[in-house]
């Protein structure tokens, strides 16, 4: 489908090309072919063009999707691959501002399908929930149907790639048309200079954190932990979600329902790592499923000075605190393994190779007086004060 308009608002975006955008999907994964129906409306100085296109997509579409979108399986069941339309897509989106209602939904699948082929673009991208928010800083929604009902656009048939890429042109023509000039275009050179974030985030919660060790947590809908990570630069990782390809339906997941973040600063990265552990086991986000599944990941703890008489102990890494020197004895914690086989295998084997003391180790039980190692020339002796303390530990170093 191809139509042409002739009037438009003046706007110093239009000499760089707009591109209106808009997919319907069978809610599959980006890296699956997923695309029903794709829409694009063109707006530059020399008018505006509008370009949609049916697409035969990997999967079934779902009844649920169906009903929503009015896309049935029989309408796509000889509608083009997206292969087979990707030039025209490509020749309509190149060199143009890419402008989509969460930008990242739409964006994330249109350059997978493109990845695909071996095909890369990199267009700007404007989020229109994102200029939305910035323009109407007083209201709270910013979903499409807010956009359409709080402007009173005309939304044609709702959940059909064209009309809902019509509304974005329309919504694009009412804020030039109401809002003094200089607070638009302000509000565009912001959003297209900075990173991409998710569209429903506060850019103030990412300003504000600092780029120093310490976890982060990520909040969804009704304050639902969603995802807890480490890093040793938390800003730097956190900027990382959300710019990265969209080689990973996780993060364009995660991109989607993200509303709110917390950091926790810590002395440095083992302490990350501990206070990580201990906020998944205490929360359980939904996007911590593979850390879920390492809950058995532990290390060796010693409490006091490990080659003085006390023995090490494996702990979990959720149930450990961080090293602290508060009572003047230094805690040591060598690790982390991913269960405990390999970590008693590990002590075993460095015991074995540096000949120490498994009584020392915490590894076997105390007989007084009798040591079975020291005899077959195992260890040195540091039970039975055959070796000094003091050059036990110089060698387990």
């Amino acid at each position: 489908m191809l139509r042409c308009h002739r009037h438009l608002p003046s706007s110093a975006f239009l000499s760089s090309g707009l591109a209106f955008v808009d997919i319907e999907t069978t809610r599959g994964p980006a890296q699956r072919a997923s695309i029903t129906e794709i829409a694009v409306v063109q707006a530059d100085e020399a008018g505006v063009r509008e370009w949609a296109t049916l697409v035969r997509p990997e999967s079934r579409i779902p009844a649920h999707i169906e009903r929503l979108t009015g896309i049935s399986n029989e309408m796509v069941a000889t509608a083009p691959r997206f292969e087979d339309v990707a030039q025209d897509l490509f020749d309509k989106l190149d060199g143009r501002i890419f402008v989509a209602h969460n930008a990242r939904f739409d964006h994330g699948h249109i350059k997978a399908a493109f990845r695909r082929m071996g095909v890369t673009i990199r267009p700007r991208v404007l989020c229109t929930v994102k200029l939305s928010r910035r323009l109407f800083p007083n209201e709270r929604r910013h979903s499409l149907d807010h956009v359409i009902a709080r402007h009173r656009l005309d939304a044609g048939t709702r959940h059909r790639a064209l009309s809902d890429a019509q509304v974005l042109w329309q919504f694009w023509q009412y804020v030039h048309q109401s809002l003094p000039a200089s607070d638009v275009h302000q509000a565009l050179n912001d959003l297209l200079g900075r990173p991409t974030l998710p569209p429903f985030l506060d850019p103030a919660e990412v300003d504000a954190l600092p780029d120093s060790p310490g976890v982060y947590l990520f909040y969804g809908e009704n304050d639902i932990p969603l995802y807890i990570g480490k890093s040793t630069r938390l800003r730097t990782r956190v900027l990382s979600h959300f710019s990265a390809d969209h080689g990973n339906d996780r993060e364009l997941s995660l991109s989607q329902q993200v509303r709110r973040i917390e950091h926790i600063t810590t002395d440095g990265e083992l302490g990350a790592l501990l206070e990580e552990a201990r906020l998944i086991k205490a929360l359980h986000p939904t996007h911590n499923r593979q850390l879920r599944r390492n809950r058995e990941m532990c290390a060796w703890q010693a409490e006091a000075d490990l080659f003085g008489g006390s023995s090490l102990r494996l702990v979990r890494a959720a149930d450990m605190h961080p090293p602290s020197s508060d009572s003047g004895v230094p805690t040591a914690i060598y690790g982390f393994f991913r269960s405990r086989p390999p970590a008693v295998e590990r002590l075993r084997a460095l015991c074995a190779e540096q000949r120490l003391c498994p009584p020392l180790q915490g590894r076997e039980k105390h007989t007084p007086g009798r040591c079975f190692n020291y005899q077959p020339k195992r260890c040195e002796g540091a039970y039975l004060v055959h070796e000094p303390y003091e050059t036990h530990p110089g060698r387990a170093k």
